[in-house]
């Protein structure tokens, strides 16, 4: 949605408190249902009479599940809003401080933040009693996000990035033609993803401390295994940003993943200008006739088939220099990333598919406002020079400095205070929302931020992981797949720590034994899995895909059959 829809939003849901009632409470003060985490019916039944009371005094909150509904698809929004702002500080900061701090310490934080902000307000508001009963939201959150990376995203990128698999079961880049062969398509990342993996599984420790009192049944002890896990979180938190300080190699490859899309957009820019007319119409669909003229307008000797030099002599024109970047490895990775035959030579099939995927990747990485225009083109340059520059090592004497570093700090600065503003006023009300939505369709209010919430802090990382997949490269799938693991590491140390911090602080029992399963068995199955291997066949996406519904029934036999909670 554009930002300039957002005050629209604002608006409909203030709008909405006309018809909203606002939060649900009982004459004893608590919410109906806190007793049980599956209400009754009656209990779903009982809470649609009840007087209600809005949050922050004028945010609606009805009782009604229909309208609980559009409240948490307005507040996810929102929170999804805030993410994306504090993603874009970051990377400002980035540009300002350098890669080894910002990079390593700042900017994995400041992603976890929304997941940490949702976790925190889910048990901060209120009487102990109905602490107790929203905090299971915000563990919700924390399974939820941890299972959907590692599964329902983890296959999807397997899936959208397989490629033909050689003998020696190594994917060959951009081929692929075996199509769905669940043994002779798949994937592949280089070692260091492997490594990334383990340090995954590793932060699974906190999870184990806080669970031996139920390991081995003490009656004692609760308190300290508390204390002793958040202390042990924590440190995680430290040892992993440290690590991404003085191994930085996360980051290297984002800077050599930067210069290729600035490469795309260079290309395309020089392209538009040649072809006289726009490579989309529009409606934003490709003119392909337009990229078969200029296939041929390159093609100097007409014999159907670009050469490096007939390349060379096309490439030359374009403008690199603000970025460094040379024209022979421009010319190599426009080589690489078309001819997916690998011989040497760019036939009219391969340019024109060529192009069509720098263009899709161009229209999600800049939001086209009107027509497609060249405007369009010269806005995506802009923005990949810019991502280049952010990831630059201002040490490196090739780096470039920087204009105005006041004003781009002080940007930076806004849209960090903006997002973690956002993110801090909404949490509550989502939370609330997902509460009473739970009360009024007797559906557990676990399940529903378990399925429906990490798509609000998490989507706009999913999409641009698919979307980095897609290249059916094995560098950018070992970026995908490093920053996914490192996601639910954040998730395993930092937003964990959020979460014992407040179970410990406000006396709440620690009672998720079933929750915690979901996750160490999750963790250790995908983290001992891939932390061995650098080759995943296409069956391997079957596995994680599994997980994520044996997860949920896991989770509903041990709580609602077995009575674990």
């Amino acid at each position: 949605m554009p930002p300039r829809l957002l005050p629209l939003l604002l608006l409909a849901i203030a709008g909405a408190a006309a018809l909203a009632h606002g939060r649900i409470i009982s004459d004893d003060g608590t919410l109906p249902g806190t007793a049980l985490r599956l209400p009754s019916e009656s209990a779903a039944a009982a809470a649609a009479d009840e007087e209600c009371e809005m949050t922050y005094g004028f945010l609606p909150c009805t009782s009604k599940a229909g309208g609980n509904l559009f409240l948490a698809l307005a507040y996810g929004f929102l929170m999804f809003k805030a993410a994306t702002y504090l993603s874009a500080g970051s990377e400002l900061l980035l540009e300002i401080l350098g890669p080894g701090i910002v990079g390593g310490l700042f900017l994995p934080i400041l992603g976890a933040l929304p997941d940490a902000m949702l976790i925190l307000v889910s048990g901060l508001s209120g009487t102990k009693e109905v602490a107790q009963s929203q905090v299971l939201i915000g563990m919700g959150l924390l399974a939820g996000s941890t299972v959907m990376l590692l599964t329902l995203l983890w296959g999807s990128c397997v899936v959208v990035g397989k490629c033909d698999l050689s003998e020696n079961s190594t994917a060959i880049d951009s081929r692929d033609t075996k199509r769905f062969s669940l043994f002779g398509s798949g994937v592949s990342t280089d070692l260091p993803t492997s490594y990334a993996a383990r340090i995954m599984a590793i932060s699974v420790l906190p999870f184990i401390i806080v669970q031996i009192p139920k390991i081995f049944k003490l009656h004692s002890g609760h308190r300290f295994t508390l204390l002793l896990g958040l202390i042990a979180a924590a440190l995680l938190v430290l040892a992993y940003c440290l690590y991404q300080i003085f191994q930085p190699w996360i980051q290297r490859r984002r800077l050599e993943y930067a210069r290729l899309k600035h490469v795309m957009s260079g290309f395309l820019r020089h392209a538009q200008m040649h072809a006289f007319g726009h490579l989309l119409y529009d409606d934003g669909t490709p003119n392909v006739p337009l990229i078969e003229k200029l296939f041929h307008k390159i093609d100097l000797d007409n014999d159907g088939r670009i050469e490096r030099g007939e390349l060379q002599a096309f490439i030359i024109g374009v403008k690199f220099e603000d970025v460094d970047l040379d024209s022979n490895l421009a010319i190599d990775q426009v080589m690489a990333d078309f001819d997916t035959s690998q011989n040497s030579i760019i036939e009219k099939g391969e340019f024109v598919n060529g192009i069509l995927r720098w263009l899709e990747e161009a229209k999600h990485a800049v939001v086209a406002s009107g027509a497609y225009s060249k405007k369009f083109l010269h806005d995506f340059h802009k923005k990949t020079g810019d991502e280049h520059n952010l990831l630059l090592d201002k040490d490196d004497e090739d780096g470039e400095a920087i204009e105005n570093p006041t004003w781009t700090c002080f940007k930076a600065i806004l849209l960090l205070l903006l997002g973690t503003a956002m993110a801090a006023a909404f949490a509550d009300p989502l939370v609330d929302a997902v509460h009473n939505f739970s009360n009024a369709t007797s559906i557990p209010s676990f399940f529903i931020s378990f399925i429906a919430m990490p798509l609000a802090t998490n989507s706009s990382e999913a999409v641009s992981a698919i979307i980095f997949a897609s290249r059916k490269k094995q560098r950018t799938l070992s970026l995908t797949f490093s920053e996914i693991y490192g996601a639910v590491t954040m998730n395993n140390t930092l937003c964990l720590a959020v979460f014992l911090a407040l179970i410990y602080m406000r006396g709440l029992t620690w009672d998720f034994s079933a929750e915690v399963l979901v996750i160490f068995l999750v963790c250790i199955i995908m983290g001992l899995f891939t932390s061995f291997r650098t080759k995943f066949p296409l069956w391997t996406c079957f596995v994680a895909y599994l997980l994520y519904p044996l997860s949920l029934i896991i989770v509903y036999v041990l709580d609602f059959k077995l009575g674990w909670s």
